[in-house]
């Protein structure tokens, strides 16, 4: 595999795997949250809670922030095109999909990493064998995807599988971006900069499409949304823009390689969603793309590793 105990220190290790579980038991939360409240006031609600936690480590950490105007012009652009677009995608998303499908096709961003990294990084280059694991995925895909199509027709389910796969671009796209051009940045910064924009953003729009003044009135509405700020945001990205400068693009986002285990798990468990072949068939499909794409290359293959 790509990434094993002999490329990655263990405390890097620790830090893939904790995200991994936090962002892949995130669908399940999304999914209770939705419940209650619109997509934008939700992942406003989520958004908030995670800038404040994060505003605390800024004042404890108290790391560098860039002067350049147009560093922070693409702080903004960060924010928007990884967090408060696909964010919302994929909330919207799961209104009218299951969180495991959710979890599955979000999955989904090495494989778009890998094609956009070849187009930006010179150090992540695309092979014959991330080709073979980039059309296996596209297989299991399709096979998610024909589980909301009825007699050729086209079905809300079906839309929603569309944003959550439209995150997973975006969510590719930051990742290459960020690494690109935010060497020289904290990640302290490149999590907080973009999470405290995309909350005002989402705020704002918010105002003319949601329902912000509604407080919920559900426990376990509370509980999402303090799961999904501290944590899944929170928490979450301070790991995630450690793991991408000292990874890199394609590898740190392998940590989607985890989420169809969690997110199918406990979308069956918790929130009795239907395991069905096509569930089984597309999730099985995209990890096994994944780990085509990652798996090590022997010493007697010419192609570089990624």
């Amino acid at each position: 595999m790509g990434i094993g105990r002999d490329d990655v220190k263990s405390r890097e290790w620790a830090l893939f795997w904790a995200l991994g579980l936090i962002w892949g038991s995130s669908f399940l939360w999304i999914k209770v949250g939705v419940r209650e409240l619109d997509p934008f006031t939700l992942v406003g609600w989520r958004l908030l809670f995670g800038t404040l936690g994060m505003v605390m480590v800024v004042v404890w950490q108290r790391p560098p922030f860039p002067r350049k105007r147009s560093t922070w012009v693409a702080l903004a652009l960060l924010g928007l095109v990884n967090t408060a677009l696909p964010f919302v995608l994929i909330t919207w998303g799961e209104k009218s999909i299951d969180s495991a499908v959710a979890s599955v096709l979000n999955s989904t961003v090495p494989l778009f990493t890998l094609v956009i990294a070849h187009l930006f990084l010179h150090d992540e280059p695309i092979t014959a064998r991330k080709v073979v694991g980039l059309l296996i995925g596209f297989a299991g895909i399709l096979i998610l995807m024909a589980r909301d199509l009825k007699f050729g027709s086209l079905r809300i389910g079906l839309l929603g599988q569309a944003a959550v796969l439209l995150a997973a671009v975006s969510y590719a796209s930051a990742s290459v971006f960020a690494r690109r051009t935010m060497r020289e940045v904290s990640p302290l910064v490149q999590a907080f900069v973009p999470m405290a924009f995309s909350d005002a953003l989402v705020w704002s729009i918010a105002t003319q499409v949601g329902d912000p003044g509604r407080l919920p009135l559900l426990a376990n509405t509370w509980i999402a949304l303090l799961w999904l700020g501290l944590l899944g945001s929170c928490v979450a990205y301070l790991i995630y823009y450690n793991l991408l400068h000292s990874l890199g693009a394609t590898r740190a986002t392998m940590v989607t390689y985890v989420f169809p285990v969690v997110g199918v798990a406990l979308g069956v468990l918790f929130l009795h969603e239907r395991a069905d072949g096509h569930l089984l068939a597309g999730a099985a499909l995209v990890v096994s793309s994944i780990a085509v794409v990652n798996w090590k290359a022997k010493a007697r293959d010419a192609a570089p590793a990624d």
